[in-house]
């Protein structure tokens, strides 16, 4: 199993320390997200400064950015690393898009599909050099001038995989992406259940193979060297539970437990400006859903337990703004659990 974990991004004159440290203890993956800060920029940094470990947004926001300018992006992080930078993208919900980024929205899943096999066309023509010729509903690329065309050292090209929670965004995934990145917010009868039958829906369509395909996160981890640590995270954890679920867009989670007035009235209480009192409605019960919590000395069977039968990749740490401190043993002991994927194949 693949274990990633963050870096600051408030900073990025921490990044250069941050990055050697994650490298040196044996994580995977370093990630970043796009909420306060850009996602790229840490990356950049990471990717002259170490030398194995992956490099990926996790996520960048797509509709905010055209295909060409995130072709871009990725290219170069992708050079700069030799060939370690994966391309996450998720679509932000509408709101976000028509009031905080000012663009337009339209059904996500049909629009992030061209998204990605335009991002892949871009990056065909420019390592084969065969002429761009993308046209979709969304989007149109047809202009590629030989001088516009990026130098390449000859890596494989960046894996795409897709923030999804929804069924149709999930099909998509399975479809078009090297991989899908499961919001925290998701619990183990979502995943077998949702979750899976709706991948292999989309991986059928293309032939795409279980083992090439990455399956990332599916919920939270709580870990911490004793009991106090990890019931810190564990109320950490209780209130994004509570801010997700207060969210549309993931009662379908809920609605798998039978739970969709909670996240009625969590809706409700953000509405009344109650954001402070999510937790309070969040019963053990309901976050023992969503967490998989333990000492470091009792959490690696607990991932293997909760994760081992979908997720090739977890996130090591609850908090996405607060790096993992697992022990470098125990991160060996988590590489050493068994999942389906092997690698990308995006080639």
């Amino acid at each position: 199993m693949r274990i990633a974990t963050t870096v600051p991004q408030n900073d990025l004159r921490l990044v250069k320390d941050a990055a050697k440290s994650v490298e040196r203890d044996g994580y995977t993956m370093i990630t970043t997200m796009e909420n306060k800060h850009d996602p790229f920029l840490p990356l950049a940094i990471a990717a002259v400064e170490t030398e194995k470990v992956e490099l990926a947004t996790s996520i960048a926001i797509s509709f905010s950015r055209s295909p060409m300018v995130a072709a871009n992006l990725s290219w170069d992080l992708n050079e700069a690393s030799r060939g370690r930078f994966v391309l996450g993208l998720g679509t932000q919900i509408k709101a976000h898009n028509e009031r905080r980024f000012s663009v337009p929205w339209t059904p996500p899943a049909p629009r992030m599909r061209e998204y990605t096999l335009s991002l892949k066309a871009i990056w065909k023509s420019w390592k084969t050099g065969e002429k761009l010729n993308y046209e979709g509903d969304h989007y149109r690329f047809t202009l590629m001038p030989r001088y516009f065309v990026p130098e390449s050292q000859g890596f494989r090209l960046p894996p795409v995989t897709l923030a999804a929670v929804g069924p149709a965004m999930l099909r998509v995934a399975g479809e078009v992406a090297d991989g899908v990145r499961l919001h925290p917010f998701c619990t183990a009868k979502y995943l077998e259940e949702t979750v899976m039958p709706q991948l292999k829906t989309g991986m059928a369509r293309s032939g795409q193979t279980r083992e090439a395909f990455e399956i990332t996160g599916g919920g939270f981890v709580a870990t911490g060297p004793d009991d106090e640590a990890v019931h810190k995270l564990r109320e950490w954890v209780r209130y994004r539970v509570g801010f997700y679920g207060s969210t549309p867009a993931y009662y379908p989670v809920l609605e798998a437990h039978d739970l969709k007035d909670l996240g009625l009235k969590l809706n409700r209480m953000t509405k009344a400006g109650e954001w402070d009192q999510l937790a309070d409605v969040i019963s053990d019960d309901v976050l023992d859903l969503f967490v998989a919590a333990g000492r470091h000395d009792e959490i690696a069977g607990i991932i293997e337990k909760r994760f081992s039968a979908s997720a090739d990749t977890i996130y090591a740490s609850a908090n996405s703004a607060q790096a993992a401190d697992l022990p470098p043993e125990l991160i060996q002991d988590i590489n050493r659990i068994t999942t389906p994927f092997k690698g990308y194949e995006t080639d």
